[in-house]
C-alpha cells in the first residue's frame, strides 16, 4: 500500500536547490527512510525532502524554520557547495478528477504518494542543475565571442589565451557531470517499479523541457570543444613558430661565426 502524505492539506510547496557537486547520502543520520531511487526521507513532522546524490535536493511542505534546519545539518555532507545554490520553486496541487500534469506553473497530481513526490523530485532536481550549468556556460560563451575575433588579428594575448582555455576545460566537465553523475535525460529506476507512472513523468519532462534544455546545452559544449581545440592549435602552433625562430637565428650566428673565423682569422 502506497503511503501517502499531507492529509489535511490539497496543496503545499516544493522547492529544489542544487546545493553542491555531491551529498554523501551513506552518512545521513537521523532521518526516517521512505524510499529509495532516489531517497525520500521525512522531515519533522509533516515534510519530506527527496535527496539525489549529484547534489541537489528537492523540500516539500517546509516551514522556513524547518528549512534552515534541514539545511543546516545537511551542510556537513555536501561537497564543494555552492555559494549562491540555484533554486526552482512549484506549487503541487491535489486533484483527483483532471490529468496529472502541470497547469498555469502548478503541479497538479491524484495523490500525494512517496513515488509521485520521487517523480516530482526528479523533474524539479534536473530542471535546477540544468539552470545552474546553463548560467556558467553562459558565461564561458560570452568570453568565446571576443577571443574568436581576437584570432583574426595580430594583437594576441598568449596569457589570456591559456587563461580561456583553463576556462574552457573546467567547462567540459559539466558534460560528464550531467551525463556519468545526473543523469538527465535517463528515465528514474522508480518507473521500473511503478510504470503506471511514466505518463506523469513524461508530461513533467515535458513541461520542464528536460530533453530540449539538455540538447542545447550539449550543443554548446560541442562549441567550446571545438573552441578549446581551436585555442590549442593557435597555442601550438605558435610556439613551433617560435621554435623555428630560434633555430633560424642559431644557425644565422653559425654562419656569422664561421665568416668571422674565415675573413679576421684567415
Amino acid at each position: 500500500m502506497q503511503k501517502l502524505f499531507f492529509h489535511d492539506r490539497d496543496n503545499f510547496r516544493a522547492q529544489a536547490l542544487f546545493l553542491g557537486k555531491k551529498i554523501n547520502l551513506q552518512r545521513l543520520e537521523n532521518y526516517v527512510c521512505l524510499a529509495t531511487m532516489p531517497l525520500i526521507v521525512t522531515v519533522g513532522e509533516h515534510s519530506c525532502a527527496v535527496l539525489l546524490s549529484y547534489g541537489a535536493v528537492v523540500l516539500f511542505n517546509l516551514e522556513p524554520a524547518e528549512k534552515v534546519a534541514f539545511l543546516t545539518q545537511l551542510s556537513s555532507q555536501v561537497s564543494d557547495s555552492f555559494p549562491d545554490p540555484e533554486t526552482e520553486e512549484v506549487e503541487v496541487h491535489l486533484n483527483v478528477v483532471e490529468s496529472e500534469r502541470v497547469k498555469e506553473g502548478k503541479i497538479f497530481l491524484h495523490e500525494f504518494s512517496v513515488e509521485r513526490l520521487q517523480i516530482v523530485a526528479d523533474i524539479l532536481a534536473k530542471s535546477v542543475v540544468l539552470s545552474h550549468y546553463e548560467t556558467s556556460i553562459a558565461t564561458v560563451f560570452d568570453q568565446i565571442e571576443p577571443f574568436a575575433a581576437s584570432l583574426q588579428s595580430d594583437n594576441r594575448n598568449k596569457r589570456k589565451s591559456r587563461e580561456l582555455l583553463r576556462q574552457l576545460g573546467s567547462t567540459l566537465l559539466v558534460q560528464h557531470k550531467i551525463v556519468g553523475r545526473v543523469e538527465i535525460i535517463d528515465k528514474p529506476e522508480l518507473l521500473w517499479e511503478s510504470p503506471q507512472l511514466e505518463n506523469l513523468y513524461l508530461r513533467l519532462e515535458d513541461e520542464y523541457e528536460i530533453r530540449e534544455r539538455h540538447n542545447a546545452l550539449e550543443r554548446k559544449l560541442e562549441l567550446i570543444s571545438q573552441t578549446a581545440q581551436t585555442v590549442l592549435e593557435f597555442m601550438q602552433h605558435s610556439s613551433s613558430q617560435r621554435v623555428e625562430w630560434y633555430v633560424v637565428i642559431l644557425i644565422v650566428v653559425e654562419i656569422l661565426l664561421s665568416l668571422y673565423d674565415i675573413i679576421f682569422k684567415s
